[in-house]
């Protein structure tokens, strides 16, 4: 890796884990110089500000996610693809708490901002259930509650994990969480091997 990706490597790496632990508005251009071990003015060769810094961080991590989402959505049966995905979440909190922790606490002043929205999670997982309320595999609903009602559960769940009131790995729960957005979607209990949605 050149010196110069190295060096922002260091500065997002930085200002990742200082973002997680003190918050974006806490956290100065000064103390994100310290923790890359670079000057103040060399941060501006990289990002042209603060908020440019946040941005990329943010859309690498949510577009990251949304690519380990879509991977999956051609596998198996519509319950399949929910767990999996459910797993998928869980398993990159357990990972990679810093990123998981800053996507949580900054989403609402960055998602806004999305223009490619085919890349975010949350446009993959809606248009799996688009497409199985669509082709019968699920209940007639507004897809768009939907998405929002299995984001609500899991979210909530890492939530809870991020203040320390959940005690285990988040995928020790994962299973069920999944179970958890399987009923909240008013799903039939049925064979994944007679899913609609895989014909």
């Amino acid at each position: 890796m050149a010196r110069g990706a190295q060096t922002r490597q260091r500065i997002v790496e930085g200002a990742l884990r200082l973002f997680a632990e003190k918050g974006v508005d806490a956290t100065s251009i000064r103390d994100i110089a310290g923790s890359a071990a670079i000057t103040e003015p060399a941060i501006y060769r990289h990002f042209k500000s603060k908020d440019d810094l946040v941005w990329e961080i943010f859309w690498s991590g949510y577009r990251g996610l949304g690519e380990m989402l879509g991977s999956i959505e051609a596998q198996g049966g519509l319950r399949e693809r929910l767990t999996a995905m459910v797993e998928t979440i869980c398993a990159l909190f357990d990972r990679d708490q810093p990123l998981f922790r800053f996507l949580l606490l900054t989403q609402h002043g960055q998602l806004g901002k999305i223009t490619e929205r085919e890349k975010s999670p949350v446009q993959v997982l809606h248009d799996q259930l688009a497409a199985a309320i669509k082709s019968g595999a699920l209940p007639q609903q507004n897809a768009e509650l939907a998405t929002s009602t299995v984001f609500g559960i899991v979210l909530q769940a890492a939530t809870f994990k991020v203040y320390g009131r959940l005690d285990q790995p988040l995928a020790r729960y994962a299973q069920s969480l999944a179970a958890a957005c399987w009923a909240a979607l008013n799903a039939p209990a049925f064979d994944h091997n007679h899913d609609p949605a895989r014909r």
